[in-house]
This record gives C-alpha cells, structure tokens and sequence, in this order.
C-alpha cells in the first residue's frame, strides 16, 4: 500500500489539475479531510493530496493490534551484550586468554586483547527465570515483561552508520527514520504536539544528529521534533511580548490565506505544505507542549520514583517522565537517548567498559523502571510498544593487554522489547559460546523493524513510498521477517 504519491501523477497533469478535472477542486481536499477526521474515507488509502494538506491526519493500520506508541529507549554508543543481557559462563573459565577465533571484529585497526568475564552478577528474575545483569536491578522486577533478543546483529561497526541503520534501516543519510514511517503510515493520535518527540543526551546527541531522526524523502512534517528536558521545550516557543491572542490568531489567519494561495502554485512542494501546518501546530504547541514539561504539579513521591532529585537520575528521569505525559497526549513515537557526544559519554567503553556501564545503567535503570511502573498503572502498558538497544554490542575481549575496555560488535547483540503486544519473559536466539556471534534465530536490525511495523498494525511489506522510481520500504528490497516468538 503506497500510501503517498508526491511525484506528478502519470498521466502528466499535477494534482490540482487532476482533482478540478475530477470536479471536487480544493473543495475536495476539505471533503476528504472532513472525512478523515470523521473516520469515513478511513477505509480508503489516503487522497495524496489530502496527505499534502494534512499530512498528519490518522489512518487506518493494515490490521487491527492494540499497540499504539512506541518508545525508543536508545542507549547511544552500544552498550555490551555480554554485562547486559546475555551471560557467558564459558568467559569466566577462559578469562585473561587470548583469542582465537575468526570473528572479525574492532574499530579503527585497534588491538584485540585477551577474553574478559563480566564483572556483573547475572540471576534469573521473575517467574520466568530470565537472566539480567545486577547493572539493572529496578528493570529486573520487569523481566517477566522483557522480551530479550539476543541475536541481534547489524551491517557496520561504525556508530554513524550503525545509529542511521538501527534508526532508519539503513546505513547512508537520506532515508526515513522509523519514527518517520510510522507517522506516515498512521498519522497522529493528537492535534496539539509532534506526532514524533526526540530527546537526547545534555552531553550531546548521537554521531549522525538530526540525520537520525530525519524524514528523509518524505515530507518534512514526518520529521521528529527534538524536545529539550529542561526549561522550554522548543526554542522561541513563547508568545512575544505584547501579543495579545486575538492579534496572534489574525495574523496566522492573514499568513494561512497568503500561504495557501502560494501552495495552490506548487502543489507538489511537501516542504511548503509542511512549513505551513507547522505554523499552526506551533501556535498550539505553545500551550500544551509547555505543559507537558511542566513537572511542577507531579507529587513528590512521583518525582522520587523517577530520580529526580539525585544527580545521577534526574535527567533520564526527566525524560522518562515527559515520555508519559506524552504518551498521556498521544504522541505516537518517542525516542530518548542515554549518552552523547562520544567515547566515555556514551555507552562506547573502549577504556573502561565496566565503570562506563555501571554509571550509565545507574543513569538510566531506574527511570526506566518507573516509566514501566506507571504505564502499567495508567493502562498505557496495553498500547505501548517498549525498546531498548543501541546500535550494536561489544567485544567479549579486552583492548589491549590490561585495558578493561571492549570493542565494538556488529555481529552478536542484544536489545529487548515490553509493552502491547509483545510475549515477555523469554530471550529469543543466541550468540556463540563466547557472545561474538549470533548463531541461533538470528534477527537482523531490519526484522526487528519488521516486527515492531507489525505490533503497531502495519506490514512492512505494503507500507511503501514511491521514491526515485521505486517503491521504497522501511525494510528495504531484502526479504525481511517479523520475529514470530517475540508476538504474544
């Protein structure tokens, strides 16, 4: 199902043409949006130029699934497997001996060491049994929840490429991002924020920024919206000084009318049609979008529970916290990263992997244990989609001789998913006796896509986009599967 055309129809006339030819002119395009928010014309693929015009109206899933957001829980840098998720026995008994397999593994030419054990405890949680790090404690009440996938694997050892392929499906800049496709493919659940939040890491954002989140050839109101966790949300959000409502509303009217008789020349400008609905979502985001950031009225025991007031916590609680009260709004896609900037800010433990792992786990275990917590208790469990990965794994040796640090790994990781849909307590697949490579169910980066298209109604093989004569996907041209065993 393309579910946009944004190149000339083929029969040479643009679409302003083609819908006066038709007889319903723009008074057409106002019809189907009548429709659409109706819930009429829901049935039908979407008038691609009622797409233009209201890019963001909902639109029906290809199936019905009860998931409804999804929530990216992005440990930016690639945090490793083996002091994760996925305990390796067989390290302890050949801890501080060389390696000496075939796995091509490392970064920039640097040395492979000797195999290093996991410092951290692994027990089995829940009455599943699943085995987790003592790195999480507070995430560990959830195991039952945790849908563990360990044989995760990717195309590149590079954090630009491997963050743009864990994001968009593929490792060059210029294709839509997940978030992306999932506002194109079901519009939003709200008329007042961003149908696609981003926030990142005070340290910085991920190598590759805003390519990351990026709409790519799609019309840029598929974009996310980077949200900042403290103070204003966005940059120049306030009403001026001295602009009174009433003077506010007439002069977008007055810019409305100019705009719309500049697009009736360039129909098929997606950027101009999305320049325009921004400057009405702006105006309302000045309200609500405040509003959400605004933790003053959560209780005390609330901001507790999330790490506020300690230093460690706070700003992963922050973000933890916004997340549900715009899930609580209906924003479809939020993505937050843990670690920015680069090397020791982020998840990449190249010197020292083991206090690298334990201040960022600290950071961001117990925010995310109480972001669960309250989704469970608010019923927003039953319609999330929750995940948690970076862009790949980490080396079960050292570099060098006695550096603690580990390398990056492509070939064998392990990320999680909760929430709607999703069959908890089980690991699925597995990585070799020593955690380089995934062996067994191996799942690539675009199955997982596949799959979480699918928990939120959509499958992947019909969600297209015509694009540089092709039918583009968020999967690619490569057969790809939606993980069965991770479906509840």
């Amino acid at each position: 199902m393309n579910r946009f055309i944004p190149n000339p129809t083929p029969c040479g006339r643009s679409r302003r043409e083609f819908l006066w030819q038709m007889g319903g002119g723009f008074a057409g395009v106002a019809l189907a949006d009548l429709l659409s928010r109706s819930g009429v014309a829901h049935a039908a693929v979407p008038d691609p130029a009622a797409d233009l015009t209201r890019p963001l109206a909902p639109r029906p899933a290809h199936f019905p699934t009860r998931a409804k957001h999804v929530v990216f829980l992005f440990m930016n840098g690639g945090p490793s497997q083996v002091d994760t998720f996925d305990p390796k026995p067989a390290l302890t008994r050949y801890h501080g001996k060389p390696y000496t397999g075939d796995a091509k593994v490392g970064s920039n030419g640097r040395p492979i060491g000797k195999l290093m054990q996991s410092p951290f405890e692994f027990q089995q949680h829940g009455q599943s049994g699943l085995e987790i790090s003592s790195l999480f404690p507070h995430t560990a009440r959830f195991a039952d929840d945790l849908c563990v996938l360990r044989s995760m694997h990717s195309d590149t050892a590079a954090h630009a490429s491997g963050c743009l392929q864990m994001n968009s499906g593929s490792i060059f800049i210029g294709k839509p991002s997940l978030g992306a496709w999932l506002s194109y493919g079901l519009g939003s659940c709200n008329e007042n924020l961003p149908s696609f939040v981003v926030m990142t890491d005070p340290r910085g954002g991920p190598i590759g920024s805003a390519s990351n989140w990026s709409a790519g050839y799609m019309p840029a109101a598929y974009q996310g919206t980077l949200f900042r966790s403290v103070g204003s949300p966005l940059l120049d959000l306030a009403t001026p000084a001295g602009t009174t409502d009433r003077m506010q509303r007439e002069s977008l009217d007055l810019l409305h009318r100019l705009n719309q008789e500049h697009l009736a020349q360039r129909p098929a400008e997606s950027e101009l049609a999305a320049r325009i609905e921004s400057y009405e979502v702006a105006f309302r985001m000045q309200t609500s979008a405040s509003e959400v950031v605004d933790l003053g009225r959560e209780s005390a025991a609330t901001r507790e529970r999330y790490g506020l007031n300690d230093s460690v916590t706070a700003d992963f609680g922050r973000k933890c916290l916004i997340t549900r009260r715009l899930l609580e709004r209906g924003v479809r896609f939020i993505q937050l990263y843990s670690g920015g900037g680069h090397i020791e800010d982020t998840w990449d433990g190249h010197n020292d992997c083991i206090g690298n792992h334990r201040l960022h786990a600290a950071e961001t275990d117990r925010p995310i244990a109480a972001l669960m917590a309250d989704l469970k208790r608010t019923g927003l469990w039953d319609e999330t989609v929750l995940v948690w990965g970076g862009e790949f794994g980490r080396t079960p040796t050292s570099e060098g001789v006695d550096k603690p640090g580990r390398d990056h790994n492509w070939h064998g990781f392990s990320m999680w998913l909760a929430g709607a849909g999703v069959r908890g307590g089980q690991a699925i697949g597995a990585t070799d006796e020593l955690g380089f490579k995934a062996v067994e169910d191996r799942c690539h980066v675009s199955d997982l896509h596949a799959t979480l298209l699918h928990l939120m109604g959509l499958d992947h093989t019909k969600l297209s986009y015509f694009h540089g004569g092709l039918d583009q996907r968020l999967t690619g041209v490569v057969e790809r599967r939606v993980i069965q065993q991770v479906l509840a």
